[in-house]
C-alpha cells in the first residue's frame, strides 16, 4: 500500500465492507473514471492485498483511473460470511453503487474467483450502467459457471490467462470463451498467480486500457 492509498468503508448487504482506493497523481488531472477490482477466492487466502489485484490497481492508476479494491464479506474487516459467489456479487454491486458515480466511466476487473464475481456483476448491470472496459485474469471457469460477457463489451474486454495455470486450466477458459467467440490473451510459461511476471501483467493491462 502506498502513501496515496486511502482506506474506505462501504455498506454492503451483509454489513460493512472495507476497501482501498488508489488515485492517479494530481499531475495527471482528474481520473478517467472508477475501476472496481475483485479479489480471488476468500476461502483460499484471497484478499484485496493479493499481488495480482494490487498489480491490476497499479495498471488502472497508471492509465489514469481511480482504482477501488475491496474485501468480500467475511474477509479482513468486511462483515458477513462466504456465500459461494452469490453474496460476493452483491458486495461488488454495492461497492460500484457507492464508489462509482453513474455519470462517470466505469471499469470492472477481477482475478480468478474475482473474475467470476465480476462477470456476475456485469450481468446484473446490463442495461443499467455502461461499462467502459472489462479485465478478467485467471477466470475461474473450471470451478464456477461464469456468465458470458455481453457481445457489445467484447471489443472492450481483456481476458488474460497463463498457459501453465494448474489452478484454472486454460482448456476450461477456452471452453467458456469458445461459444462466445471471445478472444483470450494467453501468456506463455505463466501459472495462475503470474509469479515473476507481474510487470508483464501490468504492461499488458495498461496497454489494453490505453488502446
Amino acid at each position: 500500500m502506498n502513501l496515496a492509498t486511502q482506506k474506505l468503508l462501504f455498506q454492503g448487504p451483509a454489513g460493512q465492507l472495507e476497501a482501498l482506493c488508489d488515485m492517479p497523481p494530481e499531475a495527471a488531472g482528474l481520473p478517467i473514471g472508477t475501476a472496481v477490482i475483485c479479489h480471488p477466492h476468500p476461502l483460499f487466502g484471497g484478499t484485496m492485498q493479493n499481488k495480482v489485484v494490487q498489480t491490476l490497481a497499479r495498471a488502472f492508476v497508471q492509465a489514469g483511473w481511480r482504482a477501488v479494491r475491496f474485501n468480500f464479506r467475511g474477509v479482513g474487516a468486511s462483515q458477513g460470511s462466504y456465500d459461494q459467489g452469490r453474496g460476493e456479487a452483491q458486495d461488488a454491486l454495492a461497492i460500484i453503487a457507492q464508489s462509482a458515480p453513474a455519470q462517470a466511466p466505469l471499469a470492472l476487473a477481477g482475478f480468478s474467483f474475482g473474475a467470476f464475481v465480476t462477470c456476475q456483476a456485469v450481468q446484473h448491470l446490463e442495461g443499467a450502467r455502461n461499462i467502459s472496459t472489462l479485465v478478467l485474469v485467471g477466470t475461474a471457469a473450471a470451478n464456477f459457471e461464469v456468465p458470458p460477457v455481453p457481445a457489445h463489451l467484447h471489443p472492450h474486454t481483456l481476458v488474460l490467462h497463463g498457459e501453465l495455470d494448474d489452478t484454472v486450466p486454460l482448456a476450461s477458459v477456452l471452453n467458456w470463451a469458445r461459444p462466445q467467440s471471445l478472444p483470450i490473451t494467453v501468456v506463455p510459461g505463466v501459472e495462475h498467480f503470474f509469479h515473476g511476471q507481474l510487470p508483464l501483467l501490468k504492461s499488458v493491462v495498461t496497454r489494453h486500457l490505453r488502446a
